[in-house]
């Protein structure tokens, strides 16, 4: 088995080659280079040294990662004819992906592989920029960016930025992060003689004439608090602050307890942000819902039994864990077959595959009246106590609505309760049959309640006087009109 030597060329041009590795490339017969496009080569060139580069790859093929695949089949099937020398740009170590996956073919047996060394673009980098890495560092590469992985309180340097089309990626990323006039540093060449710093604002990144295979972008640290509200961490940390020695005094109180209605109101206004159809009313309700979230998760951190980040923990590995068809090697033909595996995962989480349970057992107690009536009847139905059509329902109706008259008829408010109770639960199944939910409904129609009586008060004040001035009849009259209103209204937007 023969080996494959790799060397770094190095971040600048010949002077800064060492001795050793200088010598090493004089003295190859058999060197190959990924690309000829650098200082080191050119000079090289000059003193005679022949070498087979890489270059044409970048023309055959659409993605990098194919490239280096490629360049890496090439290099192993050379070497199976003797030893041969491969220089990269840089330290073959750093931001190098064909070395990485010749490591990879090493560990496998398919080819021996040394690296001889090299220095890295990055000290000379935090030289041009005058940073120093310990206060936080993060480097990625430009042609592989992923928003969520960028840390962007840290000093960020964005290697292998070679041309426009990077960059404007790089860009866009980026924008989805900082503003468009966020002051970035397109750093090219550091540390040789044609060394080029420029700083730009964010939205001009690609639109600088100076992008080649040796510039790297440099992101300062983020120090605006204001610019990182979006952060998850920043709204941890407010959370937290809100609930500590020194903060709100309302925050610090609440318990679990304490804020059951809250989050109860604020799931029932993201519904109505649903409704309204209004997306930035909607992102704003959500907030509203998941500061709900951070304060009983920042109660049960401060309690000492689980954290933000056991309730990210636990729902993560639940999606992954009920969705075998996207994660694992279950398939799915539909959103049926979706939903009976899911309560069979359910089931087998929670060990009740014992006949001895009962299938309402996790249907939580603590949903509103009407919803927990449907999601009774939905579970009971499922092993077959259910009607199998809506005439029976219809009848079961009209014997509640008769069974509670006989109640009222004899002032019995305990057993007209009860009865009540009946009448709407059988509302609940009726809905069923037809495909809706009662909760649903009632929210549709306190929706509307709202926004006729509104427009009874508007009218009324138009008037210059007061609701107590008219009698109800009067105010019917203005209901049916504000309805007549509301009905010509809809005709004339299907016109």
């Amino acid at each position: 088995m023969t080996t494959i030597s790799i060397v770094g060329l190095g971040a600048g041009d010949l002077e800064q080659l060492p001795l050793g590795m200088y010598r090493h490339l004089l003295a190859e017969t058999n060197l190959y280079v990924r690309t000829k496009d650098h200082p080191v080569i050119k000079d090289l060139e000059q003193e005679g040294v022949s070498f087979t580069s890489f270059d044409d790859m970048y023309e055959k093929h659409e993605h990098f990662n194919e490239v280096y695949v490629a360049i890496v089949e090439e290099l192993i099937k050379a070497a199976q004819s003797g030893p041969l020398t491969y220089a990269v740009p840089g330290h073959p170590l750093v931001a190098e992906r064909t070395v990485q996956l010749l490591l990879e073919k090493a560990q496998n047996g398919t080819v021996n592989v040394k690296v001889l060394g090299g220095q890295s673009f990055l000290d000379p980098m935090y030289s041009a920029l005058g940073i120093d890495p310990i206060e936080g560092c993060q480097i990625v590469d430009g042609t592989a960016l992923i928003r969520e992985e960028l840390q962007v309180r840290h000093h960020l340097i964005i290697c292998q930025v070679y041309d426009a089309l990077v960059a404007s990626d790089v860009k866009l990323t980026l924008m989805e992060l900082l503003p468009d006039d966020y002051p970035v540093t397109i750093a090219t060449a550091v540390g040789t003689k044609g060394e080029r710093i420029e700083t730009v604002p964010l939205f001009e990144l690609d639109r600088v004439a100076t992008l080649n295979n040796l510039t790297a972008v440099y992101v300062p640290p983020v120090k605006d608090e204001v610019l990182l509200y979006q952060d998850f961490n920043q709204l941890r940390e407010v959370i937290r602050t809100l609930r500590g020695p020194n903060g709100c005094p309302w925050d610090k109180k609440q318990t679990h307890q304490s804020l059951k209605r809250y989050l109860l109101e604020e799931a029932y206004e993201v519904l109505e942000a649903i409704d309204e159809e209004d997306d930035d009313h909607l992102a704003e309700e959500l907030g509203d819902l998941l500061l709900q979230v951070m304060l009983h998760a920042q109660i049960g951190e401060d309690e000492g039994w689980f954290s933000i980040d056991d309730v990210i923990r636990s729902i993560t590995a639940k999606m992954i864990r009920r969705h075998p068809h996207v994660f694992g090697d279950s398939h799915a033909e539909d959103a049926e077959a979706v939903v009976q595996t899911w309560e069979q995962i359910k089931k087998e989480e929670r060990g009740d595959l014992d006949t001895k349970s009962s299938v309402l057992d996790s249907i939580s107690k603590g949903l509103p009246g009407l919803m927990l009536a449907y999601d009774l009847q939905k579970g009971a139905a499922k092993v077959g106590f259910d009607w199998t059509e809506v005439a029976p329902v219809w009848m079961k109706l009209q014997e509640e609505i008769a069974e509670f008259m006989v109640e009222v008829k004899g002032d019995n408010r305990g057993n007209m309760l009860k009865e009540f109770g009946d009448i709407l639960f059988v509302l609940v199944n009726l809905g069923r049959f037809y495909g809706l939910h009662a909760e649903e409904a009632i929210h549709e129609t306190n929706v509307k309640f709202k926004r006729r009586f509104q427009a009874i008060e508007q009218e009324v004040q138009a008037q210059g006087k007061q609701l107590s001035d008219f009698s109800l009849e009067e105010l019917d009259a203005i209901w049916d009109d504000v309805k007549e209103k509301e009905k010509r209204g809809k005709d004339n937007a299907f016109r």
